[in-house]
């Protein structure tokens, strides 16, 4: 009978989906980890993940760029894009992300508005709905 100790799963890692992407389940969200370099390439790659899970309705997700060592406007136009497609469709749409450059450019390209940045997965979750500003 003796003492059978449970002990806590370990957390584990998303897998990835390609080089760029890891998808992930979290509290009834789909978190979307981007890494690496986000330029033409890698939103060629994430492109077709990204419009399958905002496709769902009623979608949650979180898209986190925390782990992004490079971002341009390829990767606004998959945002934009998530964006559109969940909000059409009555979902939400949250985002992640701290870097400093990459949280300018969203600034900078007025994206800040319409998905303010959050610092963490918890933080963006913890969020009622997705922002639903004009374009």
């Amino acid at each position: 009978m003796g003492g059978d100790v449970v002990r806590p799963e370990p957390r584990q890692e998303p897998a990835p989906l390609t080089r760029h992407l890891r998808v992930r389940q979290d509290r009834g969200a789909t978190v979307l980890e981007f890494h690496g370099e986000i330029d033409i390439a890698a939103a060629t790659e994430i492109g077709p993940h990204l419009d399958r899970v905002t496709h769902q309705p009623g979608a949650r997700v979180v898209i986190d760029l925390r782990h992004i060592e490079f971002f341009d406007c390829s990767g606004l136009r998959l945002l934009y894009r998530a964006r559109a497609r969940v909000l059409e469709r009555g979902g939400q749409l949250h985002l992640v992300c701290t870097h400093p450059l990459t949280l300018r450019v969203l600034r900078v390209t007025g994206l800040t508005r319409l998905l303010p940045p959050r610092p963490t997965v918890d933080a963006a979750l913890e969020q009622p709905e997705a922002t639903s500003g004009s374009w």
